[in-house]
């Protein structure tokens, strides 16, 4: 017995004529007629009362029936199933962003993801730090990130996606908001916000580069582990922050933003570990590819 015969038998009992049956499948009668008679003889029963006239069930036909329909329907479902795995189009992902990207590019991200992928169940995570991303690419928490290079971990697929420049956000009613942009020697003697030291955060070192090369010993009253929570600080008043221009999505009340000087830019890269091609992993990708493309994301 092989699936042919059920949906042989399917047709026949639900036309309840064996001619009707074969027209129905595209098939000769007698070829027909034959199968059910050698599906009836390998079960070692009667489907099928037979008449002049008509084609009706026997009880055991009617059991054989409903569960033969059950088969064929899962069939159906895993063949379906199989060929939308194959297109990319179902599946699940978790993907982790950086603070910046968090702000300014997931609220964009997660509108395409879910109009061009329905069938994929996406997760995030908001406001990782570089290594909380490495580690969880690592362990398959996160399958894909949107991260701060470098990256040196051989494991993990990285490409620069694009780099962002750096700008300060400063309290409103601070003597620098009302500068059409800022050179970085004026920070020497302001209260400053950064993102902690010891989680390793790529922010820290390159804030620490850029004061560092302007020859300023850094006066930090605060660190922080998300970017959120920075720009809140600074909305607060009580200093200013060196962040990647798309932080300036985070429109709170009580904060400017203003170019920095010299220009300084930090990369966004795109990580998944390496060797992976399952479809709905690879399209996730070029939907990402293409929405940072530009330095600005468009607003939806």
């Amino acid at each position: 017995m092989d699936v042919r015969h059920l949906r042989y038998f399917v047709a026949v009992a639900e036309e309840q004529h064996f001619g009707r049956a074969a027209a129905r499948l595209h098939m000769a009668q007698p070829p027909l007629s034959q199968q059910i008679r050698q599906l009836e003889a390998n079960l070692g029963v009667s489907l099928f009362e037979r008449t002049t006239r008509k084609v009706e069930l026997t009880a055991a036909g009617a059991a054989y029936l409903a569960r033969a329909r059950q088969i064929l329907a899962s069939l159906d479902d895993a063949a379906r199933e199989a060929r939308l795995v194959a297109a990319g189009s179902v599946g699940h992902l978790t993907i982790g962003c950086v603070g910046s990207a968090t702000a300014s590019l997931l609220p964009t991200l997660s509108r395409h993801l879910a109009t061009e992928l329905p069938g994929v169940e996406f997760a995030f995570r908001g406001e990782m730090l570089v290594p909380d991303q490495i580690e969880a690419l690592r362990t398959g928490a996160v399958d894909i990130a949107l991260l701060r290079p470098p990256v040196t971990d051989r494991s993990l697929a990285v490409e620069l996606l694009r780099n962002d420049e750096l700008v300060l956000a400063t309290p409103s009613d601070h003597p620098l908001a009302a500068h059409s942009e800022v050179d970085a020697r004026e920070l020497a003697d302001t209260d400053l916000i950064v993102h902690s030291a010891d989680r390793a955060s790529v922010m820290y070192g390159v804030v620490m580069r850029l004061l560092r090369d302007a020859g300023i010993q850094p006066r930090i009253r605060y660190r922080v582990g998300e970017t959120s929570t920075l720009v809140t600080l600074v909305a607060g008043g009580v200093g200013v922050a060196i962040v990647p221009e798309p932080v300036a999505a985070l429109t709170l009340d009580g904060v400017t933003y203003r170019p920095l000087r010299p220009t300084t830019t930090v990369g966004l890269a795109l990580a998944h570990r390496a060797g992976r091609t399952e479809p709905h992993l690879t399209r996730s990708l070029d939907v990402i590819r293409r929405l940072t493309a530009a330095k600005d994301t468009p607003p939806q």
